[in-house]
């Protein structure tokens, strides 16, 4: 999937999703001021998680981040309907994800209704990591590139902070077209997962 050319028509998407702490400052961190570093005490208060849906186009360099208050199938499945909704004129969307118990048309189907799960289920054509493969999400590079620019070492204390900062990196990042430059070929899957070509072949029967 990853070696095929960039298609508008059908365009390869990978989603993933990440839970994050809330976290609050116990006491006031001291600002810089002439002569002396910023201060931040060690201890902090609890304030619950939060969670991460990501999308990414990565030969178009198009992102899509989602903060929610949990990571629910409903939720699942109202992220995924964003993701189709940014293509209305693709044949086909190919998603890249892994093997979440949510991620399945059951999801769509629960949220949305039958009629209406199923319509959204087969604007995709699916495609799932291998098991403990999982890292071949190309979302889960997207999603580590947030964590270093965006999150770090940061307290955010609540969902709405969340909301604000994510969403500020997305548009930072969409407007340079940050792109993955993936470069785990096939060659170099066929050595690491002990298959050859013709292991790929369809049986004529």
């Amino acid at each position: 999937m990853y070696e095929r050319p960039y298609s508008a028509c059908e365009p390869v998407v990978c989603f993933d999703e990440k839970p994050v702490p809330l976290h609050e400052d116990a006491r006031a961190p001291k600002p810089t001021r002439p002569g002396h570093v910023a201060q931040r005490d060690y201890e902090y208060v609890r304030k619950g998680s939060a969670n991460l849906f990501y999308s990414v186009e990565p030969l178009a360099g198009r992102h899509r981040v989602e903060a929610t208050a949990d990571r629910t199938a409903a939720r699942t499945a109202r992220a995924l309907k964003h993701v189709a909704d940014a293509y209305p004129k693709a044949r086909t969307i190919h998603l890249v994800w892994d093997n979440l118990n949510t991620h399945c048309e059951k999801t769509l189907t629960d949220t949305f209704g039958q009629k209406k799960g199923h319509a959204l289920w087969s604007r995709f054509t699916v495609h799932y990591t291998p098991k403990h493969g999982s890292w071949l999400d190309q979302a889960e590079v997207g999603l580590s590139i947030l964590s270093r620019q965006c999150l770090g070492t940061r307290r955010i204390a609540t969902l709405s902070m969340l909301q604000h900062e994510t969403a500020a990196w997305r548009r930072d990042v969409n407007r340079q077209h940050l792109r993955f430059t993936w470069r785990f070929t096939s060659r170099k899957a066929r050595a690491t997962f002990h298959y050859s070509r013709r292991d790929m072949l369809r049986s004529k029967d």
